[in-house]
């Protein structure tokens, strides 16, 4: 063979060997991209989209949408992306860019100079930017209807949004005062003794509703919230004005007899392998009652833990884990008590979607039990997934 040849020969095999070579390293190339882009799809599925829904048709509309930006504040970011939505009548809308509107905003829900956009009720989702946005999870932070009495949980159900609070039957009767404690009453939890009117009964005799409950007694609508519409009746003649004043709040008044003690009210929450009961915190006011005002504008004194015996703490904290299991609650509840002479406990209400703007009373349970509540939080979302 003449040397030209056997230099021909050569440089095929080695141009082969080059294109191995080559072969094998764009393989190895193929391969890292093809993982790179499966751990970066598996990052940006685990980042579920989670809806807040706020605002609702009573008046404690403010309130829900501060409790919105509360819970916005509280939510783990780097695993959720998250979208404040308002309801209000048949009007639903998506903030869009939350994150950037409430910053804007100095922490708080923009109502004007935001962008807002229509959800499809079809599908509870939303269209921004020629982009369509599912929700995996909603967190209900709706103080009054459709939120906490049971309406809006029926319609999650029916599009199958998966959601952090109690379902239909359990909301529904919790919103209602009146036949939740008489519910509860006979399961042995103390309640105090109540009247109730309707609007479509036509009317009402004062003398009977103090001849039952008593003066003092607290007037107050039958499915509301934030002490609207509540009056604390001291005479026959403070009774016409303070039911009149609670109709305005609804279609159920409540007349409720007083009981005088040492305020409380204690959270809890469940999952699907712990219980977990908040440290207690005892309210103390100057007002009449935990009114508006002490509520919201810091007209009260709250003590948490609540300065009472370990073992009245202890058998409050049980009683509360009972309720939420006789009612099969789900997430956060908080239930208010009264501890009259001897330390006995008197139920008050049920709340099953509670405050939770940063001073409200399950943040600082949170914090007293020395958790994180944005811990307590996924733990609650992650339960419903």
């Amino acid at each position: 063979m003449s040397q030209k040849a056997k230099t021909f020969q050569q440089l095929r095999r080695h141009l082969r060997y080059e294109n191995k070579i080559k072969c094998v390293l764009f393989l190895y190339i193929c391969v890292f991209f093809c993982n790179f882009a499966g751990k970066l799809s598996n990052c940006v599925k685990m980042k579920r989209k989670i809806a807040i829904i706020a605002g609702g048709d009573s008046s404690e509309y403010g309130v829900s949408l501060r409790s919105a930006a509360g819970i916005y504040s509280f939510l783990d970011k780097d695993k959720y992306d998250i979208t404040i939505v308002k309801l209000r009548g048949v009007a639903w809308q998506a903030l869009a860019e939350t994150g950037k509107a409430i910053a804007e905003n100095n922490g708080t829900v923009p109502e004007d100079n935001a962008t807002w956009v229509n959800v499809d009720k079809n599908d509870f989702s939303f269209t921004y930017n020629h982009v369509k946005t599912h929700f995996d999870f909603a967190y209900i932070t709706i103080h009054g209807t459709p939120g906490e009495n049971g309406v809006l949980q029926g319609y999650l159900d029916m599009v199958g949004v998966p959601y952090s609070c109690c379902g239909v039957l359990a909301a529904a009767m919790t919103f209602n005062k009146f036949t939740c404690n008489h519910y509860l009453k006979g399961f042995g939890i103390r309640v105090a003794g109540s009247v109730l009117l309707r609007k479509s009964d036509g009317g009402y005799s004062a003398s009977d509703i103090v001849n039952k409950v008593g003066l003092p007694c607290f007037i107050k609508t039958n499915v509301g919230g934030s002490s609207f519409g509540v009056t604390k009746v001291k005479t026959m003649e403070e009774v016409a004005p303070a039911v009149e004043k609670a109709f305005a709040e609804g279609s159920e008044v409540i007349c409720e007899a007083f009981m005088k003690g040492v305020e409380i009210t204690c959270g809890v929450y469940k999952t699907k392998d712990k219980a977990v009961a908040f440290p207690i915190t005892e309210v103390v006011t100057s007002n009449e009652f935990f009114d508006y005002d002490a509520k919201y504008n810091g007209q009260v004194d709250e003590i948490t833990p609540a300065r009472i015996p370990d073992e009245v703490r202890d058998a409050v904290q049980a009683m509360t884990l009972k309720i939420y299991d006789i009612l099969g609650c789900k997430g956060i509840i908080r239930v208010d008590y009264i501890l009259t002479d001897g330390w006995t406990i008197n139920l008050l209400e049920v709340n099953t979607t509670p405050g939770m703007t940063a001073t409200s009373f399950i943040p600082q349970q949170v914090r007293a039990a020395g958790l994180d509540i944005k811990d307590v939080l996924s733990d609650i979302i992650e339960s419903q997934l």
